[in-house]
């Protein structure tokens, strides 16, 4: 049984690698979406909705490989259980170890994506100011054109 176990936690960490790399796809995909010339919010939210998709998908292999190894904590930590799982348990800390690896890289991705959508965000809205405050002077222009060929009234005071 704990054979079974431990096969499948190494499985969950292939998993995991395999999410992590996607995940990283689509960090990179993200970083060329603010590069481009004209801003996409569409493009921009797809992809932002598919890494919270597969954001999911790990943290519920992260809960399955926790509950599995308090399963198998024990028998595998003994002396008999570190010599029979050895193979397995040297490639989980070799996956466990690339996870990390990936794990920073995309965090320093994201990091620099945070700081591009927030430089992205804020001229978007200089744009949209920019646009507002023409739209406000016109329709002042406007008004004020419109005025200048109407005559106030005009009392005369017929007092002698």
């Amino acid at each position: 049984m704990t054979e079974n176990y431990v096969r499948i936690m190494v499985e969950s960490l292939e998993k995991k690698k395999a999410i992590l790399d996607e995940i990283m796809e689509k960090s990179k995909e993200q970083t060329e979406i603010l590069k481009a010339e004209e801003f996409s919010v569409d493009d921009f939210d797809r992809n932002v909705e598919e890494k919270a998709t597969l954001i999911e998908n790990l943290s519920r292999l992260d809960i399955g490989f926790d509950r599995m190894f308090e399963h198998v904590k024990e028998e595998i930590t003994s002396d008999s259980g570190k010599e029979q799982y050895r193979t397995e348990i040297k490639k989980m800390q070799q996956l466990i170890s690339e996870l990390t690896e990936k794990s920073i890289s995309i965090q320093a991705l994201e990091n620099r994506n945070k700081q591009m959508v927030e430089t992205t965000f804020k001229n978007e809205r200089e744009k949209i100011k920019a646009v507002k405050l023409g739209s406000k002077a016109a329709i002042g222009y406007y008004r004020n054109m419109s005025k200048t060929n109407f005559v106030q009234p005009q009392f005369l005071d017929q007092k002698n």
